[in-house]
């Protein structure tokens, strides 16, 4: 007997319970007549991750709400959804199957994640029961995301007498994770001998993404069918007997491809879920404000982005014209506004103060807040989000000044360290010059004064970035990065540059994960500390 499934790989706003109630219900309405079973992602009422919306009560009182009214429109079609269930005073993680009006059956998680950006054991008590139902002839199984990386939730299932395990999940996005699901999940259907229907999240969440790429496996682990990555799906499996037939298979995207897709992805729903519709950036002629800018315009469209070209005394001639005529091509619309008058301005009013002190650092540092008060000051008078532009590299050590480039609301390369946002930039540029390949090709420099180059005052950007991801997202020791052939002074003073600058992280906007490892949520280490 033939069932059909459809896997709903949507989008949702986090703590719109109402709105995202209403998106299934659409969804089921749209479905009915062409699949028995909708399968929605991991805590689909509030999305994911609800952080301590789930703490208020009245996240309680909405759920309950939600949950009747999608009950009673799933009539004629079976609704898998997943949502914080309040039981008894615990709560759980749950997904329940709706038809007919009411929760037919209710399953609750087993594993709960407490690592990396997950925090579920703030939130969830574990369940421990398996969860079982009909629609045809066949039997379903539940699961909910990290339950499929463990024997004993797909095990119980099985013994339970799942033939499908549906497995809904709000899996966040790092590169080469969606080869790495699809290998695991093949092996525990393999060894169970249960097929798998996996269906993912999309969108962008704070400095989450959530990549889609819901696949489809056999209870022999093999691939069947798999749905597009970084976009929303409504992806029919048909099922004979509980067989997975073999249907369409998108393609992994390649390794650039994803990281700019999940740039654009985050960006886009970063600025658009929270209320902005456009935004402004300082764009220098430099690498990472041009990256930046085509990440911009391809998540919101040319005629919502604005660049601001703010040149100092120090600015070489190459990037006012590299900027003037990015910006141009992008269709973007562009100013420049010389910083010069309050640049001198700033050195006039403390001349007395300075009047015995070399000129050093705190003089760049002057002329990155006026641009920085410039940017702040066109984001507030035009309602425009302002983007900034530092990358993973940048922030690791300390190379961005607070309340000058590191001001603004979303900073879309956070986790890019500077070797990838060239090859993003040469991803870009694959069909077409985007970014000026002068861009591209010159030594970076913050020209914040005369004859400057970033690798005056850092490593070399192939040790710099291997360094920062040993140590960073690696966990390794000072020595055992020496032992990988680095020099030892070298390394002492980036960790050194790590260790010192959390502050400066610390009041840095949030931004896209992309790495194992990022800055934010996924990696919580003290201010002051004497490790």
């Amino acid at each position: 007997m033939t069932t059909t499934v459809a896997l709903a790989q949507i989008n949702l706003l986090v703590g719109d319970i109402a709105g995202n109630a209403r998106r299934v219900i659409d969804c089921a309405e749209r479905l009915r007549g062409k699949a028995d079973i909708v399968v929605f992602p991991e805590l689909t009422l509030t999305s994911y991750p609800p952080e301590d919306l789930l703490l208020r009560p009245a996240c309680d009182t909405r759920i309950a709400a939600a949950l009747q009214e999608i009950a009673h429109a799933a009539v004629g079609i079976t609704l898998v959804v997943g949502y914080p269930a309040l039981r008894d005073g615990v709560r759980y993680n749950a997904a329940g199957v709706l038809r007919d009006g009411v929760v037919e059956v209710e399953y609750r998680k087993m594993k709960l994640p407490n690592y990396s950006v997950f925090d579920e054991h703030r939130y969830f008590e574990a369940g421990a029961n398996a969860a079982v139902f009909d629609q045809g002839g066949t039997r379903f199984g539940v699961s909910i995301c990290e339950d499929i990386w463990y024997d004993q939730p797909v095990q119980r299932a099985a013994s339970a007498g799942a033939q499908v395990l549906l497995n809904l999940n709000a899996s966040p996005f790092h590169q080469g994770k969606a080869m790495q699901r699809e290998t695991l999940v093949a092996e525990r259907a393999a060894r169970f001998g249960v097929a798998v229907l996996y269906v993912n999240l999309v969108g962008g969440q704070d400095e989450l993404v959530f990549d889609g790429g819901s696949f489809v496996v056999d209870a022999r682990g093999r691939l069947r069918q798999r749905s597009a990555f970084f976009e929303e799906a409504e992806t029919l499996v048909m099922l004979e007997g509980g067989v997975p037939q073999p249907a369409s298979v998108q393609p992994f995207p390649g390794t650039e491809e994803e990281v700019y897709r999940a740039l654009v992805m985050g960006t886009r729903d970063y600025v658009a879920k929270n209320g902005f519709a456009s935004v402004v950036l300082g764009l220098s002629g430099g690498i990472d404000s041009a990256l930046t800018l085509a990440i911009a315009v391809d998540a919101l469209g040319a005629d919502n982005v604005e660049a601001v070209s703010m040149p100092s005394r120090y600015t070489a001639d190459i990037s006012n014209a590299d900027a003037s005529r990015q910006a141009e091509s992008m269709g973007v619309a562009y100013q420049v506004i010389p910083i010069e008058p309050a640049f001198s301005a700033f050195l006039d009013m403390l001349s007395d103060t300075f009047a015995d002190a070399k000129p050093d650092v705190t003089e760049e540092n002057i002329q990155a807040r006026c641009r920085g008060i410039i940017l702040m000051a066109i984001s507030n008078k035009r309602g425009r989000m302002l983007l900034t532009t530092g990358n993973k590299s940048e922030m690791s050590v300390g190379y961005a000044t607070l309340y000058g480039d590191m001001a603004g609301g979303f900073a879309p390369l956070k986790d890019v360290p500077k070797l990838l946002v060239y090859r993003l930039a040469r991803w870009r540029n694959r069909d077409g010059e985007v970014i000026p390949q002068r861009v591209i090709d010159r030594p970076p420099s913050a020209e914040l004064r005369p004859e400057q180059k970033d690798s005056d005052s850092l490593p070399d950007y192939e040790i710099l970035d291997a360094i920062i991801a040993r140590y960073v997202e690696q966990d390794e020791s000072i020595d055992e990065i020496v032992a990988a052939g680095y020099q030892r002074a070298v390394v002492q003073r980036v960790a050194r540059l790590v260790d010192r600058n959390e502050y400066k992280r610390r009041q840095a906007p949030p931004g896209v994960k992309i790495t194992r490892r990022a800055y934010g949520r996924d990696r919580r280490y003290p201010i002051v500390n004497g490790f």
